[in-house]
């Protein structure tokens, strides 16, 4: 006989909608890069490894991968058990800093829960929307908690959408602000410390 279970709860839905859609993406762009690749190394078509269109589609390909892996850990399941390396969150936030215009140092050692992996990523998510001309974010970890430190020359302040963090609820936010909302949830009744300027800011959790 199945196990009945109750039904997962609004968050955990959208946590699992957003690992099935991370996952489903992951396979065809992975199949792109391995095309463009051996569209290179084929003798069929000598120099096409220099032609701009190969490269212009190489540099989609890999600025699509390691955006879809960000948004898998920010957005995806995450349990308690689960371990995340130092190598791995080295990746995701290079991943992050290759492809954007805010450049990320991580300050971290050993391996960390996955729950606090998903944490950080929502809130570099939070960074990046705030600096959408770029800056640069340095992510330390004081275990048990974390802090992300920004700089910046110009930032994009909305003091109704910062308010989540600040406040624990602010203005309706659109798709691509959701990752405010959704970190505020996920620290509900934890610390919280969020603030921005015109310069630079700072989350810690």
């Amino acid at each position: 006989m199945s196990q009945v279970t109750t039904p997962p709860r609004g968050g955990d839905l959208a946590a699992l909608l957003g690992s099935r859609l991370c996952h489903d993406l992951v396979s065809p762009l992975g199949a792109i890069g391995n095309g463009v690749e051996l569209l290179e190394m084929s003798p069929d078509f000598p120099g096409i490894a220099k032609a701009p269109e190969i490269q212009l589609i190489a540099e989609a390909v890999a600025s699509a991968r390691s955006r879809i892996q960000a948004f898998r850990m920010a957005f995806g399941t995450a349990q308690d058990d689960q371990r995340v390396s130092r190598p791995e969150l080295q990746k995701l936030v290079d991943g992050m800093s290759a492809h954007g215009r805010m450049k990320i140092q991580l300050e971290a050692e050993g391996d960390f829960p996955r729950t606090q992996v998903r944490l950080v990523m929502l809130a570099l998510l939070c960074l990046e929307t705030t600096m959408p001309w770029g800056g640069r974010v340095l992510v330390i970890r004081n275990a048990p908690g974390w802090r992300l430190v920004a700089e910046c020359e110009r930032a994009r302040l909305d003091g109704d959408l910062w308010a989540w963090l600040s406040q624990g609820k602010g203005r309706e936010a659109a798709p691509s602000e959701v990752q405010f909302p959704l970190l505020a949830d996920a620290l509900r009744g934890r610390d919280l410390t969020a603030e921005f300027d015109e310069t630079g800011g700072e989350i810690a959790f």
